[in-house]
């Protein structure tokens, strides 16, 4: 049995080059720089830096920046298809925040103002757009999240869940990259030169990319997906592995995964930043797996850095290159690094191409790695299969009440545990060296990472630390984020944080915990708003192979006053601020485990037959034992009345006589509360009865014919999440 071939159906792109694949096209061939000086925004002092801005863009827009690009670039990706895709998996780092920023510098206090900050609701509007009530996933794993999505869209299609997604990445301008990134001094004001011996930074740009990709092959569809590899480096916040260890991971398994050796690439297309570090980092890792590197070259010095656009944007590219038999200049380079040990190409070249490899790499050490190939041109390599299921062998969670065990005692009263636990409560199982210049939502994720492994660990002798970690939050850092505007404001723009600005990226403290592990392998940071945490399972899912490595699977939001009010509309004026999240321990080997988890559905809420849809998919049938002992209904407050209604319809079409909690009424309103709920509903099945306060009667004994909970997330999305004992 071989994996199904993914094949490109439809590309779209739009960056500084150009607004569709013909102008982008025209633009590399003239081996032209796109790079201008900013317009965007006014700035309070000096000449604007040189960026990769898009133009033409409707300053009429309802909806933000980011939004516009990607739905641009969508729907040249769609063109011709008249069904819409099965699911949509998107990379971005910015979302609303450029309009955010200017809301907030009004001092806007209007909450539907904000609506579109999230970066899930990117996602969201093209799932509106284009009528896709599948799933609608956002990943942000900073410059690589274009990569991460399509490798997550490559999974899906291998293993039959989808037969068509729309996978990509899109980032706008904003504030915040503009000055954080020359706050890093890591801009170069001469423009970008990429590979330059006198190159001294990036330009930092906008733009999206999207790839159309299918299981079923069409007369459009002449080139492939072959393969996808992902790595992290574990090293540093923000600088590259010096030796280039995690791009080489990364480069190495893409190879892999496509079943082809070094020689069979013919095109690279390099991440190159044009930053000392990172392009130095790249090379080695180039020299090391090819003895005789291919062509190659990096496109920023034409478009500039799109962030979490770029490695969606150049898989745009390397598809013209199959196709087109274009290879890149690597427009600015005058004088080439004799320390790169490499020979760019300093002209576009005509060349047939059947196989490219497509480089990312991000800020966390979150690298990617794609390869296209030309189609129906490789052998397929055999499927690897993979278990079934999550095996869960050590959880953890943090709420006001403090930590597991208070938090468990306390739901065994049936008394609520919302609320935000003192910052030594959340960082008491952490040494002060590692967290010192940490804020809130790093420290409790680190903090749940280490408990939860710490638990999985305890009967365990010589443990495999985790090699991968998946995290979901809604809203990321939300102190950085808004510690570096206002000092970005108060500073008349003069003195930006680049500890802050580091900090503010969602993978953040996805990468801390890597770094506490030394965990090289896939690192994926989610953020699908209220159902955040289950798409950090699904990528799981998705990604994790046979293996008895642990991974850490986690979610984790911070409660912050202002932005939380403003931002999630779920909290109130009244609203009791609350926080916290859940973490688990998980291989794929099933022996010892405490519970297994698994997550049959995900789908819009929308979706017509929804919720007949999760009743056949669950496989619940009238006369027949569900085996669940306890169903937590996750229902956010903004969605409150379509959640009680799904609720009910699924409880009478279901046929289920078994108690329902709605557990936001205990844990509280934030985005990443099915974490805790996860996390209570393993401590459940691990003491083999659920508390009786919980559902306002005696305690319920778990047996071997009820030994399953049911998670279901309602609202916008319908979800759901089973465990069961072994």
């Amino acid at each position: 049995m071989t994996d199904k071939q993914v094949y490109i159906r439809g590309t779209g792109i739009i960056s500084s080059m150009g607004s569709h694949l013909a102008a982008t096209e025209k633009s590399l061939r003239g081996n032209r720089s796109a790079i201008r000086p900013l317009t965007l925004f006014p700035l309070l002092h000096g000449s604007p830096l040189p960026v990769g801005q898009v133009g033409g863009l409707s300053d009429s827009a309802t909806v933000p920046r980011t939004h516009l690009l990607a739905s641009l670039a969508a729907r040249q990706a769609m063109d011709g298809c008249i069904r819409p895709p099965d699911a949509i998996i998107l990379g971005t780092t910015t979302g609303g925040i450029l309009t955010t920023e200017k809301l907030l510098r009004s001092n806007d206090q209007q909450k539907d103002r904000y609506r579109h900050h999230g970066l899930n609701t990117v996602a969201n509007y093209l799932a509106d757009q284009l009528n896709c009530t599948g799933p609608a996933l956002v990943v942000s794993t900073a410059c690589s999240s274009g990569v991460v999505a399509i490798a997550l869209a490559l999974r899906m299609l291998r293993r039959g869940q989808a037969e068509t997604v729309l996978a990509g990445g899109v980032d706008s301008l904003s504030r915040l990259t503009y000055f954080g990134f020359h706050s890093l001094q890591l801009v170069d004001q001469a423009g970008c030169r990429p590979l330059d011996q006198n190159r001294r930074g990036m330009a930092v740009a906008e733009g999206a990319g999207m790839l159309l990709l299918t299981t079923q092959k069409t007369d459009t569809c002449f080139a492939e997906l072959l393969g996808a590899g992902l790595s992290c480096d574990a090293y540093h916040p923000a600088a590259p592995h010096p030796d280039g260890q995690g791009a080489f991971m990364a480069m190495r398994q893409a190879l892999t995964d496509a079943g082809l050796g070094p020689e069979e690439i013919d095109y690279i297309n390099l991440h190159g930043t044009g930053t000392p570090d990172n392009d130095l980092a790249e090379s080695k890792a180039v020299r090391r797996l090819f003895s005789l590197p291919p062509p190659l070259s990096s496109i920023k010095g034409a478009s500039g850095h799109s962030l979490a656009a770029a490695g969606a944007v150049e898989a745009v590219v390397a598809t013209m290159t199959i196709t087109r038999g274009l290879m890149p200049a690597n427009t600015g380079l005058r004088t080439v690094d004799p320390a790169l040990g490499l020979q760019p190409l300093t002209h576009p070249l005509e060349l047939p191409a059947r196989a490219v490899l497509s480089n990312s790499f991000g800020f966390g050490g979150n690298n990617g790695s794609l390869i296209i190939g030309a189609a129906d041109v490789f052998q397929r390599t055999a499927s690897r299969q993979r278990g079934t299921g999550l095996a869960i062998h050590g959880y953890s969670c943090l709420t006001g009440a403090g930590g597991t065990a208070a938090t468990i005692a306390q739901t065994q009263t049936g008394a609520t545990v919302a609320g935000m636990a003192g910052i030594e409560i959340i960082s008491a199982n952490l040494p002060p060296r590692m967290i010192r210049r940490l804020k809130r939502l790093p420290k409790m994720t680190l903090s749940l990472a280490a408990a939860a492994y710490e638990k999985a660990t305890t009967a365990a002798v010589n443990a495999p630390k985790p090699g991968s970690v998946f995290m979901g939050t809604g809203w990321g850092a939300l102190s950085e984020t808004h510690d570096f505007l206002t000092r970005l404001a108060e500073s008349k723009e003069q003195f930006p944080s680049p500890t802050d600005f580091v900090g503010s990226v969602h993978n953040g403290p996805a990468s801390q915990v890597a770094i506490m592990f030394g965990a090289t392998g896939p690192n994926i940071t989610t953020s699908g708003g209220d159902y955040s945490f289950e798409q950090a399972v699904m990528a799981a899912d998705l990604i994790l192979e046979d293996a008895t490595q642990p991974a850490i699977i986690l979610g984790a939001d911070e409660g912050h006053d202002p932005f939380s009010r403003l931002l999630d509309p779920s909290i109130r004026p009244e609203t009791v601020l609350a926080d916290g999240g859940g973490a688990l321990c998980v291989t794929r080997e099933m022996k010892d485990a405490l519970c297994a988890l698994s997550i049959p559905f995900y789908q819009s809420g929308k979706a017509e037959g929804v919720i007949a849809a999760l009743v056949d998919a669950l496989g619940v049938r009238p006369n027949k034992p569900s085996g669940y002992a306890l169903i937590l209904a996750g229902i956010p407050a903004a969605m409150h009345r379509e959640g009680k209604q799904q609720l009910e319809q699924f409880m009478a079409l279901s046929h289920l006589s078994v108690p329902v909690v709605d557990y936001r009424n205990y844990i509280g309103e934030f985005a990443s509360a099915s974490a805790v709920a996860t996390s209570l509903a393993v401590s459940f099945l691990e003491s083999g009865h659920i508390p009786g306060a919980l559902v306002s009667g005696g305690d319920i004994a778990i047996t071997s014919e009820t030994s399953n909970i049911l998670i279901l997330g309602l609202g916008r999305q319908i979800t759901a999440m089973e465990l069961c004992r072994p």
